[in-house]
């Protein structure tokens, strides 16, 4: 990502400026397929990290950024997502029947394309407002829920006549938060840069974590969402980036000490729609398990139709992941065939398994009830 600085400000102003007109282009494309459509959801409200992130890093200064080729190759131009082509949450809103949600801070979030939801996730953002802080600029999860908040007052509300209407709207929408990875491999596994794990052992961070994600989820709550998907973080231990950190070979194929703790995570976060549904009246939770089924597919490739599970299709190093994708890199051909695009993040066919078990009528992933059920509730 610090080869991003190599660009002159002249071609990055350039870049950003077709990035917009293309963006300006596509979502509208998106907004007219859509309009004969009979969606499950009125809307979909997107929090999280760069897993989720469709553009919103690239109006801000950091060197999060992923708005350059090869980055969306197989989507037709790089939008600012970290995939070769769509994200979990991109096929999580055409099965719902809406169309491809916009960033927050892109210049296409005006007016009633609004109305469809928006898209706040942030590159290198985590939980806790400390985490990512080396890549610059990024929105927290608190800042995302404060734009929330804004949306709400300043773009949402001249929309209903009275203020039943807004929570109705509110409560009927979708609201999915995919966030926690970073307060990992950008804080707590980066003892370099951050002192949380000085401070805190593996349970006792995993407790942290869970304490403040309840406490922002309580004030998402009090804004007037209800119906919440919280999507479990996928197993650390088995991406590029790590795998590449690990002296000499690496027999189990993923790191075990990593992916313990993000099992430390994802148990306590299992449990928190049992008493959120209890606790906020009239709430609404799923806990997505994409643990389990991206771990499968990084040790069953092959019962997805894949073939390279521990390397990225575009990075440089020991499994591609000591250096992650960089701009105008030649990316491997044969995309189709990988779990894992760059260092971090899974290819446009992995989101597309992850979404098609998890954004569906099928509860093997999603508890306590699938996500079909949840949106036609």
């Amino acid at each position: 990502m610090k080869t991003l600085l190599l660009f002159s400000k002249t071609k990055m102003k350039s870049l950003l400026f077709c990035v917009v007109f293309l963006e300006l282009v596509w979502f509208g494309y998106c907004h007219d397929q859509s309009r004969n459509h009979h969606p499950l959801a009125l809307a979909f409200f997107i929090f999280g990290d760069s897993l989720v992130d469709s553009g919103n890093n690239n109006y801000i200064p950091t060197l999060a950024k992923a708005n350059y080729l090869p980055y969306g190759i197989d989507f037709g131009f790089p939008t600012g997502s970290f995939c070769n082509g769509r994200t979990v949450v991109d096929y999580g809103a055409m099965y719902l029947g809406l169309p491809l949600v916009p960033p927050y801070l892109s210049p296409v979030s005006i007016g009633g394309n609004v109305l469809k939801g928006l898209n706040y996730a942030s590159a290198a953002a985590g939980i806790l407002d400390e985490t990512g802080q080396h890549y610059g600029a990024r929105t927290t999860l608190n800042g995302q829920i404060s734009q929330f908040e804004m949306t709400i007052q300043l773009q949402l509300q001249p929309f209903f006549q009275n203020p039943a209407d807004l929570r109705k709207y509110l409560a009927k929408s979708i609201i999915a938060i995919n966030i926690g990875s970073n307060d990992y491999i950008n804080n707590y596994l980066t003892p370099d840069r951050y002192s949380s794990s000085q401070i805190y052992g593996g349970k006792e961070y995993a407790i942290l974590l869970i304490k403040t994600l309840s406490a922002q989820i309580s004030r998402l709550y009090n804004l007037g969402a209800r119906k919440m998907v919280l999507a479990g973080s996928g197993p650390l231990g088995c991406i590029p980036s790590q795998l590449s950190m690990v002296k000499g070979k690496n027999s189990s194929g993923c790191v075990t000490k990593i992916n313990n703790l993000i099992s430390m995570f994802n148990s306590r976060l299992k449990d928190l729609p049992n008493t959120l549904n209890k606790t906020l009246p009239g709430s609404l939770f799923i806990y997505q398990n994409f643990y389990d089924l991206f771990h499968d597919m990084v040790v069953n490739p092959s019962r997805y139709g894949l073939v390279i599970a521990n390397k990225a299709c575009c990075g440089g190093g020991r499994y591609g992941g000591a250096l992650t994708c960089l701009p105008l890199q030649q990316p491997c051909l044969d995309r189709h065939h990988y779990v894992f695009w760059d260092a971090f993040h899974p290819t446009e066919i992995a989101n597309k398994f992850i979404a098609k078990n998890t954004f569906s009528k099928s509860t093997k992933y999603s508890y306590p009830i699938s996500f079909y059920e949840l949106a036609k509730m």
